[in-house]
Formats: C-alpha cells, sequence, structure tokens
C-alpha cells in the first residue's frame, strides 16, 4: 500500500537543511526599551525553575518495519518536562537553556537561551493554576522559555514536555518519525495531565503542592496544537489521510489513551496543524465537542497549517466554545518560539534553520511580546476569574489597523499604554502601536 503523509511542502519546511556549529547566549524577552511592550508582556514576579524526567510507562512505537507489517514496538516513555514557577526567591544562579538544534543530518547549531527563572529554588507556599505547554515537531521544551517564564511571573505554575521526536534524516526517518509524532501527542498530554495531578495531590512541598489541579490550561504550538485540540475534546478522524495510513495498532493506541477528555479549563491553539484540507484530521461535529473557552494565535500566511482552510476552519467549527482568534497579518507558521539574532546565527547557515526559527515579516521578539500580552489576559480571566481581562481580548475593532486614539495636536503620550479610558483603542498597546493584528471573537454557539 502506498504511504503518503502530508505535503511535500512541510516535509523540507520540517527537514530541510541545516548549518555550521555556532554558539549564542541569547534573551528570552525582548531586550529592547520596555516601553514597547504591551501592558501584559511586562514580566510579573520572581520564579524558580526545575527539570523532571517523568516516566508515564510503556507505550507502542512505530518502527520502519510497522509501516508495512502493521505490527509495532514496545518501550519505555520516559519525558523530560520544565517547570516554572513563583517563588520568593530573588538571588541565585539564572537559568540557561541550551539546546542543539539538528536540521536534516546538518551539524548541530548549539544555542543557550538565557532566563530569568532561578534555577532549583523553592516555590513559594501559595496555590497556582497550571499551564501545560506541548511544543511542534521537532521542538523541545525550552523553544518556548519566553513565554514559559512569563506566564510563571503572572502568577502559574508552568510544565513544558519535551515529547522527544525522532530526529528526521530522510523521507524514510521522517515517515516513522511523523507517524509517532501523531500517536504521541495527545497520548503524552493526557499522561503528563494526570500525572502532574496525582503528584499535586500528594506532594506536601515544592512545585507540585503549589497547583491547583482544578485550573488547568493547555497550550500546543503546531503538532502541540494537533495534540491539544484532541485532548480539549475533539476525536480524530481516521479516515483523514495521515491519521489513516497509520497502523491500526496505533490507531486503538490513540483511542485508547484518549477515550476520556483531559480535565482542563482552558485551551491554547498556536498555529495549530490538523485541519488542512488534505490532513483534515477532525470532522465539524468532533470539533463542537470542544466546550471550554479557547485562544487561537495564527499567521494568515500560514502554509504549513494553512490559515485559510485549516486553522480558520478549526477556529470556526469549534462552535460550542467561547473563542478567540489573534492573527497577525503577513505573518506565516513560526509565531511563537524564543528569538535568535542575526548576529548568532552561523556566518554559512543555509538558510534551514533562519526558516524554521523565524518570520519573513514580523520581529519574533514584538510577536512574543504580544503572544505574552493576550495569553496572559486570556489565562487570567479563564483560569482566575479576573473579568477585567476580558477588555483586553474583546477589542473594539477587528482589525488592529482600525483603532482610535485621538490626540490633541502636538500631544506626546510618551508611550502611555490604553487603558479603558481610550475605548476605542487596543487596550494595553500604545497609539500608532497597534498595527498589523486581527482579533476574532466568537461566542459559545455561534
Amino acid at each position: 500500500m502506498k504511504k503518503r503523509y502530508i505535503a511535500g511542502g512541510l516535509i523540507f519546511a520540517l527537514v530541510a537543511g541545516g548549518g555550521l556549529a555556532a554558539y549564542a547566549i541569547l534573551p528570552t524577552t525582548h531586550d529592547g526599551s520596555p516601553s514597547e511592550l504591551p501592558e501584559l508582556a511586562h514580566f510579573g514576579e520572581s520564579i524558580g525553575t526545575q527539570v523532571e524526567n517523568i516516566n508515564i510507562g510503556k507505550r507502542s512505537v512505530v518502527e520502519a518495519s510497522s509501516l508495512v507489517s502493521g505490527n509495532l514496538g514496545n518501550e519505555e516513555r520516559i519525558l523530560r518536562v520544565r517547570f516554572w514557577y513563583p517563588s520568593d526567591s530573588i538571588e541565585g544562579k539564572k537559568a540557561e537553556y541550551a539546546h542543539q538544534i539538528i536540521i536534516g543530518d546538518n551539524d548541530p547549531i548549539s544555542v543557550n537561551f538565557a532566563g530569568q527563572a532561578i534555577t532549583d529554588v523553592p516555590a513559594k507556599e501559595e496555590k497556582y493554576p497550571l499551564v501545560i505547554m506541548s511544543h511542534g515537531y521537532g521542538g523541545w521544551a525550552e523553544h518556548y522559555s519566553n513565554l514559559g517564564e512569563h506566564i510563571a511571573s503572572r502568577g502559574y505554575v508552568v510544565a513544558s514536555i519535551d515529547h522527544a521526536d525522532d530526529r528526521v534524516t530522510g523521507v524514510s526517518s521522517f515517515l516513522t518519525s511523523f507517524s509517532n509524532v501523531l500517536q504521541n501527542r495527545s497520548l503524552d498530554q493526557h499522561q503528563i495531565i494526570d500525572t502532574i495531578i496525582n503528584k499535586a495531590a500528594a506532594e506536601k512541598s515544592g512545585y507540585y503542592s503549589a497547583i491547583d489541579s482544578s485550573k488547568i490550561a493547555l497550550l500546543g504550538y503546531s503538532m502541540g496544537g494537533f495534540g491539544a485540540i484532541r485532548t480539549a475534546g475533539a476525536p480524530y478522524d481516521y479516515s483523514a489521510e495521515s491519521l489513516g495510513n497509520l497502523p491500526e495498532a496505533a490507531q486503538n493506541t490513540i483511542k485508547n489513551g484518549t477515550q476520556e477528555t483531559a480535565p482542563i479549563s482552558a485551551l491554547i491553539a498556536i498555529a495549530p496543524w490538523g485541519g488542512t484540507i488534505e490532513n483534515r484530521s477532525w470532522n465539524a461535529n468532533a470539533l463542537s465537542k470542544i466546550t471550554i473557552p479557547s485562544l487561537f494565535i495564527a499567521g494568515n500566511q500560514d502554509d504549513v497549517s494553512d490559515y485559510a482552510e485549516g486553522i480558520s476552519w478549526v477556529f470556526d467549527a469549534m462552535k460550542n466554545s467561547e473563542r478567540h482568534m489573534l492573527t497577525y497579518r503577513e505573518a506565516r507558521h513560526n509565531v511563537a518560539g524564543n528569538a535568535i539574532l542575526d548576529a548568532q546565527f552561523p556566518a554559512n547557515d543555509n538558510f534551514a534553520t533562519t526558516e524554521y526559527m523565524r518570520e519573513p515579516v514580523w520581529r519574533t521578539e514584538r510577536i512574543n511580546a504580544i503572544n505574552q500580552h493576550f495569553i496572559t489576559a486570556f489565562l487570567d480571566l479563564h483560569l482566575k476569574g479576573d473579568t477585567d481581562k476580558a477588555s483586553y481580548l474583546n477589542t473594539p475593532t477587528e482589525n488592529s489597523n482600525d483603532s482610535k486614539w485621538d490626540i490633541p495636536f502636538g500631544e506626546q503620550l510618551n508611550g502611555t499604554l490604553a487603558s479603558k479610558e481610550q475605548a476605542s483603542h487596543w487596550r494595553g498597546f500604545q497609539r500608532r502601536w497597534a498595527v498589523g493584528m486581527t482579533m476574532k471573537r466568537k461566542a459559545k454557539g455561534e
């Protein structure tokens, strides 16, 4: 049987190229003038960080032979999880998040993102909502350390999963690697959530004891979003090309492990994969089963997850969720992730790393700041019950360029952020700086 998974362009975007080795210390938050940041993108309280390897037990594995025989392997699955949490500690060693970016069979590029969290310090003895983060294909737990740290600084415990995706060096390894991603994403999310809830109930100290398990949000980027939509309650459609080409045993592994909707209260889907026409992983009825509030973030030129026929279709079909969608005009797929500056790329990089990590038009630092702003508003509203945050999400205009803030001739605002007093402008943004975005809102039942 001929195996077809996803369009060749997506394979290229995910596995092509590479570059020579380099090493860089990179900031996890925008390092320019703080006046550029939208209001809720400013860092909050001090935080700590620790890493834990969590054994979630035996899991079936799609091997090269599985695609012919249908028989799966089996191995113990241990996932590295990065925790960030509020802490009273203000002194100690700040985190550096080392990683090697390996694209295809090229030399690795070593990066070390400098963090603001202090390593291995105690958590505050209070209760905080939990945010689970799930990265995209080929990503890693600290790819979004800027976002994870920011959320934690705003009064949350954050657990970022490292899904340990298999390395891709060609078409053959891509087929097995991507098959395992299709199988594992939602299963990993379910099992990590269950494990954390159980440990939070049992532990009397440490970051587990700081978790309020009744308030959980799940944030997924790209393939993490593909998993998160299933985890939030939308069953997969196995007639879809990619899912349908999985061995039947792998399909059954997913079905058996995700029958119960995870106990989450809010969903954040950033450039989620799975809605494209040729690989539509849900039908509209399945998506209507999601009832929790949702925030989508995407670029309207996303050609990996397909903004028009993929992401927007999923957003529209989730009719029983109160939902918002922030769109960056002229952005493609990389609307999340830490920034790498020009000087920190290898001199002879062959462009694959650039294409994997950056946007053609938008500055990554700017996108990150805006993401932090809106994600903070969304989480505060739906996990903390802070109703004032609704005015940040319910923007007065769908197109940010249409927002208004009239001032007398010659008046200088000096970076003043829009408050409720500027009801015609996007709240939390400076005058003239709310540009290039749209915010759609759909009520539950719409």
